[in-house]
């Protein structure tokens, strides 16, 4: 399992990466687009806020929200494909993850957000794990060097939930509603495809709001 998860050779070390001192990347971790655009926005935004979100309208895909459609199987199957990724779809899916989303928020608050996000990614959608599981949280906290007992401590805390909504809150007042989404200045990115545009823009994005 450590080996899933292992993030020593995630990041990119050739090339020049843009500063991202005013970058946001707003993420859903049941959502297995965040899982596709995650490592390679930690290695094209180094120094990127990492914001946990949720809200009744943010769009995080009908898999996420618990709806199991074919063709959306296909798709992000499609799209695993094209990036090169594995993708194994895990036991609890689809569904809300709000105990991985609270341990998150922690992570966040401890500079650590990316690398729990991204072991969150590899443990569900590589390992095919149940990442509200506390064992899978412990190891995904480990991998991130955070203190295993204080973020599962995070993951049962109700009172998270309220950061976790007001991020989604600013992505929608913000004019995004479809997560992943990238917000570079005044330059808003949504959905996965949205946040392979601002890739590919940086460091000179302007305002986008493609689709997924």
């Amino acid at each position: 399992m450590g080996e899933l998860i292992r993030l020593a050779e995630r990041r990119d070390r050739g090339g020049e990466r843009p500063a991202a001192a005013s970058v946001t990347f707003f993420f859903d971790l049941a959502c297995p687009y965040t899982y596709l655009a995650a490592e390679r926005v930690d290695r094209r935004f180094c120094g990127a806020r990492w914001r946990p979100a949720v809200g009744r309208r943010l769009d995080a895909g009908p898999l996420a929200r618990g709806l199991v459609d074919a063709r959306q199987l296909d798709a992000v199957e499609r799209r695993a494909e094209e990036l090169h990724m594995p993708l194994v779809w895990p036991e609890r899916f689809p569904g809300a993850v709000p105990f991985a989303m609270r341990a998150a928020t922690y992570a966040a608050s401890r500079g650590r957000g990316p690398a729990f996000a991204i072991a969150i990614g590899r443990l569900a959608f590589c390992g095919g794990f149940d990442v509200e599981d506390p064992r899978m949280l412990a190891e995904a906290a480990a991998a991130a060097g955070l203190d295993v007992d204080e973020t599962l401590d995070a993951a049962e805390d109700p009172r998270r939930d309220r950061e976790l909504e007001a991020a989604g809150r600013a992505l929608w007042v913000g004019g995004g509603g479809v997560l992943p989404a990238v917000r570079h200045g005044n330059g808003l990115f949504s959905g996965e495809q949205g946040v392979t545009a601002a890739m590919f823009a940086a460091p000179s994005v302007v305002s986008a709001r493609p689709g997924r």
